[in-house]
Order: C-alpha cells, then structure tokens, then sequence
C-alpha cells in the first residue's frame, strides 16, 4: 500500500471536499474530511495535511499537488553536519544505550517496528502489549495526528489517537493478558518479565506474519528488563529472539514506532478498565495508590474475595491494604 502527504492551503482543500463530496465518508477527529476513490483513500486534516493511501495514491494526489522530496542524506562514511543523527517525536537525541542491544541512530528514521506495554504497575486491569509496524513515509502523518510517548498525554487523547492510528490501517499486533491468566502464571511460577516477554515476543511474531513479505529494518522494544534476562526467558519457553531486535529504555521518546505502540496499548487498557468499572459498578482506579486499596475494600464488600483474581494481580501488597477497608 502506497501513500502520499501532500500540504496544502485550506482552500485547495475546500474544493477538495466538494470535489470528492459523492464518495465522502465519515472523518476521523482532526480531520476537515475523509473520501475513497477506486485508487486510494483520501483524508485531509485542519493543517493542511492531506493523506493519500491505497494501491495508487498517485493518481489522485498528482491532481493537488506534488510530494515534496525528502532531504538527500550524506555519503557512506561522510560526516554529515547538516543532517545530525535523527531525533526522537519529543525532539531528544536519541540516548545510547551501552549494551550490544542498543539501537543504531538509523533506526528512528527508518522503517521498523516498536513494541510496548501498559497495565504492568497497575493491581486493577490487564496488562497490554502492543507492537506497530510504522514506514518511514508514515512519519509525518504520525506526528501530525499528535503520536508521542503515552505517558505525555491524557486518556482522552489516548482515545482519539488511537482511533486515528486505526483509520490510517498501521498495522499493529495488540495482546492481552487478563487477570485470571495473569493470577495462574504467577502461582506457576512466572514473573511479571517473563510475562511481559513472552507477550511481546508473541505479539512481534504475529506482526511480523502480519506484514509479510515486507521486512522491517529493525525492531525495537520498550526496554524493562537486561537483553539478557528477556533472551533466557525465551529460552526456557523454547523461543528464539527474532533478527534485528534492539532495547531501549524510554524508547516511546525516540521511536515514533514504539510511541504509537504506548498509545495503542493504553488506549486498550483503558478501554478494559472501563470494562472492569461497570462490571464492579463504580469506578475502578488505576495505579496501585492508597485510593487503590479502598476500591479494592469495596471490592470486597460488594462481590467478594473470589472478585479479586478477576479484577486484580492477587501478589501486589495491595490485596493486604485492602483488609482494613473491608
């Protein structure tokens, strides 16, 4: 699938609208409108930015417009002072990690996957592992529909994001591990990194036959743990690491691919705390605060001990907080 992201002035894309008005369909938020054609997808946004995505994006977008070239880069082995080493959506330098699993500064401007969590420090809720193949040529798009680290923005982005991340089909892997499985694994025997490995690793195997033939330049992980350590917990599942992984701590700071990562994970652990909240009938907070343990007493109050392996990761301290909220 090609695409092409043209700028344009908001009159051009008024005529646009009108132009396109017989095959408009609904628009995601942000965006001024949305239209298919046989040869591509048309979605233009109040920046002026206008995406064209589909087997021949071309043939509309020649009709607006021409792409700009991206910048020349500089000659292997050639020092390049006006082209730095590529920096991150929140505008760092990308940081070096001192491990021979360390990204090489390439990889933030190419073509790769990211791979992150959420829901690991929370005693409510799932924990969600998410893994996104982003193209390059999708950078722009990306930061223009506000991707960034998770952490950086509130649940109602999230939302919005995310949504959005879905109507320009980037193709992502989303695993979740519910708290019965969580509570089973862990009386097994498992660690939370051993978990939060295996999901990983699973949901990057899925993504990777999801894009195939296509190859990505390298993929990233969401660092929680030593290379080591996550490398031996595939081991004693009969797993191998996959070809050109890196890890990073922060790298939702520096990796377009794993920030639309923290967003699709978080978007869907917030969607299962909501889910949690009318089951339980109130409003179950997330975290692992003092404010955690009274919910987890109520709780209690209201359906019983056996409600805790269903909303609950059973071995954080907070089971025993909530006693004396019973």
């Amino acid at each position: 699938m090609g695409q092409i992201v043209l700028q344009l002035p908001l009159d051009t894309i008024q005529q646009m609208k009108v132009n396109y008005s017989r095959t408009e369909k609904p628009a995601p938020p942000g965006a001024i409108f949305s239209a298919k054609t046989p040869s591509c997808s048309i979605t233009a946004y109040k920046s002026g930015k206008v995406l064209f995505q589909g087997k021949a994006p071309e043939t509309e977008a020649n009709k607006w417009g021409t792409a700009s070239a991206p910048p020349k880069g500089p000659k292997p082995g050639v020092k390049d002072h006006k082209h730095p080493a590529p920096k991150g959506p929140a505008g760092l330098k990308p940081s070096v990690n001192d491990h021979r699993y360390a990204p090489a500064p390439t990889l933030f401007s190419s073509s790769h996957i990211g791979s992150d969590e959420a829901g690991t420090g929370d005693f409510f809720g799932p924990i969600t592992v998410a893994s996104v193949y982003v193209d390059k040529s999708q950078f722009a798009l990306l930061k223009e529909l506000g991707v960034k680290d998770s952490k950086l923005l509130k649940d109602d982005a999230i939302q919005r994001i995310a949504k959005d991340l879905m109507h320009v089909e980037l193709p992502y892997s989303l695993l979740v591990m519910r708290n019965e499985r969580y509570n089973q694994l862990q009386q097994r025997g498992w660690s939370q990194g051993k978990m939060k490995t295996m999901m990983h690793h699973h949901a990057i195997q899925n993504l990777l036959a999801k894009i195939a033939p296509t190859q990505p330049e390298g993929i990233l992980i969401d660092q929680f743990q030593l290379p080591s350590t996550y490398i031996k917990h595939l081991a004693t599942e009969d797993e191998r690491l996959q070809q050109n992984v890196s890890f990073m701590t922060k790298a939702e700071s520096h990796s377009l691919a794993v920030a639309a990562a923290s967003i699709i994970s978080r978007a869907s652990f917030v969607r299962e705390m909501d889910k949690l909240s009318k089951q339980a009938g109130f409003t179950i907070p997330k975290g692992a605060s003092a404010a955690v343990d009274q919910a987890a007493g109520r709780l209690i109050r209201t359906h019983g001990r056996q409600a805790l392996p269903v909303f609950t990761k059973m071995h954080f301290a907070n089971s025993a907080k909530a006693e004396k909220f019973v």
